[in-house]
């Protein structure tokens, strides 16, 4: 990412030499020659850095006051000090009030190199422990080997490199932030902020404030909005579809120059921006009922993504519930538990409307809430230790009490019981496919299309679990 280093000095050989030296180092820059001007284009260009001259001549703020202004409205941004008239005094004075560094004139253009770095890298480090610490425990990526998820994978490595705008669709809890997430990592602008605005959970009469932030006025210093932190990152508009119409326009035109001015500002601010929308709802039926700006939809939805639900992908639960039991464990400091392949065959069989985020919640209470025992079968969580509600639409098997005691049948009879139970399970578990099950139970197809027979499991057995996510899905 190429960073834009703001030069501020009444001098114009200082700000020729100084502009020479770090465009040579591959920087972008901008020279003010006098304190508004500075102000203007550190409003303006959004610079990743400042170098600023303490004495400014014929200018209405000198250096110290710009700095106070630049550290209120923008504490992020370092800013280096530099003076031919340097003192003690003054170096500590800037310091104290917030500059990385300073520097006498003349200077050795190795040292302000150094410099400039070193202020670029402990700036980034701190935007990304800040987003580390905001995003601790969340998952970073899609996990799951189905046709579904893969298919997913592949839209999201093609326009991640791209600057075009996304519109990611889905139920809730289905992965939506995680998809976004992953479109920063593998873009351009990995190296920017990621930086979240939940429509949601908003005020509607916040949403102004929080997207554009507020000017400072009467002594009292400015707060930048969303947009502003997101400048060189990427900005997600989750459930976009709950924002207010009125700032729905408003962000239309934003989107549309790339600039906008803070409540109660006058100056325009320009930013350079990715923008990214999530949502749960059907947008175009929002704009059918004109809860939703048609030209808002068409700017965001460029590239469209589909995140399926957990219901369709059942063959990715193993892996997800399992991983979640691990990093549940982890963070806990609770043995690890795994999952016996009848729970497993419930878990697959649950339609989840909560999606993963329910399946993680589950997990979580499972591993906290049984009680702990000795030995690596106390470890086994298995399907009658499911909460009811998850095993009431799974095979019977999964769900045997001692009221099924199978020691009181034939050899015979207690053979073909467990054949017929076990093998439902199976096929439920693979959604009634029997070249799956065949693969998976070590048969042939022919095989297992003749025991089928044999234990009287009819064509309506075989597609009980295709029929029953259909009835899931139609309501």
């Amino acid at each position: 990412m190429e960073h834009e280093i703001l030069i501020v000095d009444d001098e114009p050989d200082i700000r020729f030499l100084l502009a020479g030296i770090l465009e040579d180092d591959g920087y972008l820059t901008r020279e003010a020659a006098n304190s508004d001007e500075a102000i203007r284009l550190f409003r303006e260009s959004r610079p990743s850095l400042v170098i600023l001259d303490i004495w400014l001549q014929n200018s209405q703020l000198d250096g110290m006051a710009l700095l106070k202004l630049f550290k209120e409205q923008r504490p992020d941004v370092p800013v280096i000090m530099i003076s031919g008239h340097g003192t003690i005094e003054t170096a500590v004075s800037s310091l104290h009030h917030g500059a990385y560094d300073f520097l006498e004139k003349p200077f050795q253009t190795d040292r302000l190199l150094v410099i400039v770095r070193r202020a670029l890298e402990a700036a980034r480090l701190r935007k990304e422990n800040a987003e580390l610490r905001l995003r601790a425990g969340e998952q970073g990526t899609l996990m799951g080997d189905s046709a579904l998820i893969n298919a997913l994978r592949g839209q999201i490595s093609r326009v991640a490199p791209t600057n075009s705008r996304v519109l990611i669709s889905g139920p809730a809890g289905a992965g939506k932030e995680v998809v976004a997430r992953m479109i920063h990592a593998q873009s351009k602008r990995a190296e920017g902020p990621f930086v979240v605005l939940n429509c949601a959970a908003l005020a509607p009469d916040h949403f102004e404030e929080e997207l554009f932030g507020v000017e400072g006025s009467e002594g009292k210093p400015g707060r930048p909005g969303l947009l502003e932190r997101a400048h060189k990152g990427t900005l997600l508009l989750d459930e976009v579809a709950d924002m207010p119409l009125e700032i729905q326009g408003k962000i239309v035109r934003a989107l549309q120059i790339n600039t906008f001015e803070r409540l109660g500002g006058t100056h325009s601010m320009k930013v350079d921006v990715r923008v990214l929308a999530a949502t749960s709802r059907d947008l175009q039926a929002e704009i059918t009922t004109r809860h939703f700006r048609e030209d808002l939809y068409y700017r965001l939805a460029v590239v469209p993504l589909q995140v399926p639900s957990l219901a369709e992908r059942p063959e990715d639960i193993p892996m997800l519930a399992q991983y979640f039991l691990e990093s549940c464990a982890r963070s806990s400091g609770l043995p690890v538990r795994t999952l016996s392949v009848d729970a497993l065959a419930c878990l697959q069989t649950y339609d989840w409307p909560g999606n993963i985020r329910e399946l993680r919640n589950l997990m979580e209470r499972m591993l906290i809430m049984l009680p702990a025992g000795e030995g690596e079968q106390s470890n086994i969580i298995r399907a009658e230790m499911l909460p009811d509600i998850v095993r009431e639409g799974a095979p019977s098997m999964t769900c045997l009490t001692a009221e099924a005691d199978v020691m009181s049948l034939p050899l015979r009879e207690a053979r073909d019981h467990f054949e017929t139970q076990y093998l439902q399970v199976q096929l439920m578990r693979f959604g009634g496919n029997i070249s799956r099950t065949a693969n998976f139970v070590c048969m042939e197809r022919s095989a297992l299309h003749r025991k089928l027979k044999q234990l009287g499991v009819t064509q309506e057995d075989r597609s009980a679990a295709q029929s029953a996510r259909s009835g899931q899905e139609a309501k």
